[in-house]
């Protein structure tokens, strides 16, 4: 597999170039830039598959119940996680306090909760992301909306633009690092903890409620217990990649390396 372009040299290569791509970029001066996926991962050529390109609005943040809420600078964005009447996996999120310069994002996708409260609507945070890319992306093709992302292609590239909120959720984390393990290392569990996690915009399928509801993730995290894999695992879990995308959903598309 060495010969194919999963040795380790080839791999730390890739994860640097795209470490470096996303430290250069600022999205317009606007959204900061996070490669996540395969191609953080170091797994996949340039043009061997797409891009994941979280894309985190700045000066915005949403916190998980119990978290002192005066630990966050007042000039920022607040909102509340509501996991309440949600799937698991799934929030929504209660406007707690808008910046003194709120982001168009936010003010456009703030909706009324039927209770005095305004939620953000995941549903018109993508539109305003589809009109953005529009006004911006000149020479790229966009393409049809998958999940929580708005991809485009531009020659062979792809890139799938996920528009994401940071969210501090360290009793959700605090589960995950408390099962017996191991691996990873506990050094490893507590950078993974201090990561935190994000809000992308999509609901959980079937609900009723799904255009205000958002999806807790954790790209990031995922991103560094991959790259904390020793050479035979990493190669290995390309293999079961293999296996997903050329056996398994083919048979079903709903099984993708999400579910993995």
């Amino acid at each position: 597999m060495d010969i194919l372009g999963y040795g380790p040299d080839i791999r730390k290569k890739r994860k640097d170039h795209y470490k470096e791509w996303d430290e250069l970029h600022v999205y317009h001066g606007e959204i900061i830039l996070i490669t996540a996926g395969s191609k953080a991962e170091g797994l996949t050529c340039a043009c061997e598959s797409d891009r994941d390109a979280i894309l985190v609005l700045p000066n915005t943040v949403c916190l998980e119940d119990g978290v002192d809420k005066s630990i966050i600078p007042g000039h920022m964005n607040l909102f509340e996680m509501n996991i309440q009447s949600c799937n698991a996996g799934y929030c929504r999120l209660l406007l707690a306090r808008l910046g003194p310069s709120g982001h168009p994002s936010i003010i456009d996708s703030l909706c009324g909760d039927g209770y005095g409260k305004r939620l953000m609507s995941s549903e018109r945070f993508v539109d305003n992301l589809k009109e953005f890319m529009r006004l911006h992306n000149v020479g790229v093709k966009n393409l049809a909306r998958a999940g929580p992302s708005l991809p485009n292609s531009y020659g062979p590239f792809i890139v799938d633009n996920v528009k994401a909120i940071r969210c501090i959720c360290p009793g959700i984390l605090q589960k995950w690092a408390s099962r017996a393990r191991h691996w990873p290392s506990p050094d490893i569990v507590e950078k993974v903890i201090a990561m935190g996690a994000f809000v992308t915009p999509i609901g959980f399928k079937g609900s009723k409620h799904n255009h205000v509801e958002w999806r807790i993730c954790f790209n990031t995290s995922e991103t560094k217990l991959v790259n904390n894999l020793n050479d035979t695992q990493v190669k290995i879990y390309v293999i079961l990649k293999m296996i997903v995308n050329d056996v398994l959903r083919p048979q079903s598309k709903e099984i993708t390396s999400y579910t993995l």
